[in-house]
């Protein structure tokens, strides 16, 4: 495989497809390789610009061929699809993957450590026990209303109706519900046990990540969300500006402009759900605290709020907040917490 420099790499399960090419763009490899064969064939090769959509697997196997010296550049399936000539298949994936990797202007994605894809596993395991535990309440609630039993919305609701389960003596429930609902009952204590496991194991990482300490404190970002923002930006300096960073979030207004106009609408929402989610939230809890104590630090978010929604406010403070994570992340430095006005 003399003179190959690039190579465009679909990557899946068990079936993957090399498409290499020369300095001059010649073709001069297009085939197909079992998972257990891919290292062994990039072992041969002279060490090569590998291009790899950022996806499933995609950072473990980034990380593999580094460590054979090549170089490898992740991207999102998103910018590669447009090179897709004709007909959606592995080999034209693949080709479109060796030609969306050369250009200058494509945007790649940093190749995350095994650490960081760990904190991230800890983030989406909590997530999915908390969407399992609203399932289990949601049920619990529905089988109750059945036999006319309900309970005020929240905690104290939800222990109530357990309560009511486990009371032998109430003749509301026949027998076999209630076989059914102590299950739900155990099931629902199980995945709490679960979650207050996984804020131990957050904090924990949040305790000795230098740079995540320092980013909680800024208001509106707690050790959930520093957790997150630190396993998932890799390189801050990537980010142009903080704008961009907050745009690769998805809290910057989407826009449909044209004939010299601009027009700004909602926000994209583009990016990470989840790391959008709590800043929204922080800023939420902010906004919150501005509105029972003041806000002599923030003026502009009392003016803010005083003309706009609730809501509103709080997207434009956590585009702020996003804004001064970058700043902090990319320049290594500490909160400075503004001056408060006198009275």
């Amino acid at each position: 495989m003399q003179g190959m420099t690039t190579i465009g790499l679909d990557i899946a399960k068990s079936v993957f497809q090399v498409h290499g090419v020369d300095a001059e763009g010649k073709v001069l490899i297009r085939r197909q390789l079992k998972r257990r064969y891919v290292l062994a064939f990039f072992e041969k090769l002279p060490p090569c610009l590998v291009g790899i959509e950022a996806c499933a697997s995609s950072h473990h196997w980034s990380r593999q061929l580094k460590a054979l010296g090549h170089t490898v550049r992740l991207m999102p399936p998103a910018y590669v699809k447009p090179y897709v000539k004709r007909q959606k298949n592995d080999a034209a994936d693949a080709e479109a993957i060796c030609e969306a990797v050369t250009r200058a202007n494509m945007r790649f994605v940093e190749t995350k450590t095994p650490e960081q894809q760990s904190c991230l596993m800890l983030h989406r395991t909590r997530q999915l026990f908390i969407r399992q535990q609203t399932s289990v309440i949601n049920a619990i609630r529905a089988h109750l209303a059945e036999f006319g039993i309900v309970a005020p919305v929240g905690r104290k609701g939800v222990e109530q109706l357990l309560a009511i389960v486990t009371d032998a003596s109430d003749q509301r429930v026949p027998e076999v519900a209630r076989a059914c609902l102590a299950a739900l009952g155990a099931q629902l204590r199980m995945l709490k046990a679960q979650i207050l496991e996984f804020d131990r194991r957050i904090m924990a990482w949040h305790r000795s990540n230098e740079t995540s300490r320092r980013l909680d404190a800024i208001p509106g970002i707690g050790p959930a969300l520093a957790t997150a923002l630190v396993a998932s930006v890799v390189d801050p300096k990537a980010f142009r500006s903080g704008r961009n960073f907050s745009a690769w979030i998805g809290l910057v207004p989407k826009q449909h402009s044209s004939g010299g106009k601009d027009r700004l609408g909602s926000i994209s929402k583009q990016g990470d759900r989840y790391l959008r989610s709590l800043f929204t939230a922080g800023a939420l809890a902010v906004i919150r605290y501005a509105k029972i104590h003041g806000s002599q630090h923030r003026p502009w978010l009392t003016a803010l709020l005083a003309r706009r929604p609730t809501k509103v406010a709080a997207i434009a403070l956590a585009n702020k907040i996003a804004r001064m994570a970058w700043a902090m992340m990319a320049k290594g430095e500490c909160y400075k917490e503004p001056a408060a006005l006198a009275a």
